[in-house]
């Protein structure tokens, strides 16, 4: 794996953002806001954490990541396709009718572990991974990102109690935390908080990141696993939309198409991230 600058990162993390609007816009469909969110951690783990490449994806001492909030899966192509899983230009067909990339992982994209999009699936999954690589002293890891509002899911916390008496120290959860899911605020909705402090008391080790600081993200995840006899919980706080002015912290990029306007907009202010 080559080894990025936090500079070349967030360079590769604009370019990525550029791309997932572009095949956004193509396709008339995807989960803009979360897909903006969550590419910074996904742009980290593949190209500084992961031990998986496309020559690997089939090594069974490959680690694994799985995307539970599954709906944001449009970052995760676009994150696979730079890393060289398939062409990108792949996805001009997204969403397209007989076309494997459509709007939630499927196992038919090489790069993707499971199916996942029903909330609260991925971290039960993830779990049973992690205790399948003990019971057969395997090496490797398993990540997995949730979305916030999932955590209304009770899948999660009957996971969360498995994982922490089980002592899974090989496995990571990453939480999303941009505060708003389709219908509002998480506190408005159903409140997940107090977060750290629920997750530690299920016996997880916690650590708390700002979700766009490539720095902290590189050091918390490559060190897993942290705290021996114990999986890790990163709470990743993160800005639904972020990177885009009008898009940040608005509940209605939950999911929506950026007008050829929005569009030239988007592509305009990324070129000036790109040039300062």
């Amino acid at each position: 794996m080559k080894k990025y600058t936090n500079l070349e990162l967030k360079q590769k993390s604009i370019h990525l953002r550029k791309a997932l609007l572009k095949y956004i816009k193509l396709a008339n469909a995807g989960h803009t806001g979360g897909d903006l969110s969550c590419i910074d951690i996904l742009n980290v783990l593949y190209n500084d954490v992961l031990n998986v490449s496309p020559e690997t994806v089939n090594d069974p001492n490959r680690d694994r990541y799985i995307q539970s909030k599954g709906h944001a899966v449009e970052a995760l192509y676009v994150v696979l396709a730079d890393a060289g899983f398939f062409p990108m230009s792949e996805l001009e067909t997204l969403c397209k009718y007989q076309s494997k990339y459509v709007g939630h992982p499927t196992r038919k994209v090489k790069g993707i572990e499971f199916n996942t999009g029903a909330l609260g699936h991925g971290l039960p999954i993830s779990a049973g991974l992690a205790l399948a690589a003990k019971k057969d002293g395997a090496p490797y890891r398993v990540f997995t990102m949730l979305g916030d509002g999932e955590l209304a899911e009770g899948s999660n916390w009957e996971a969360a109690m498995m994982a922490a008496h089980y002592k899974l120290d090989n496995l990571v959860a990453i939480l999303d935390h941009n505060t708003l899911q389709i219908t509002g605020r998480n506190v408005e909705v159903c409140s997940p908080h107090p977060i750290a402090e629920k997750w530690l008391a299920f016996g997880w080790n916690v650590i708390e990141v700002n979700g766009h600081d490539f720095e902290q993200l590189r050091e918390v995840l490559n060190a897993a696993p942290a705290v021996p006899r114990k999986p890790t919980f990163v709470l990743a706080n993160t800005v639904k939309g972020k990177g885009i002015s009008f898009m940040e912290d608005v509940k209605k990029w939950h999911h929506g198409v950026p007008s050829d306007e929005e569009y030239e907009k988007a592509l305009t202010e990324l070129d000036a991230q790109l040039a300062r």
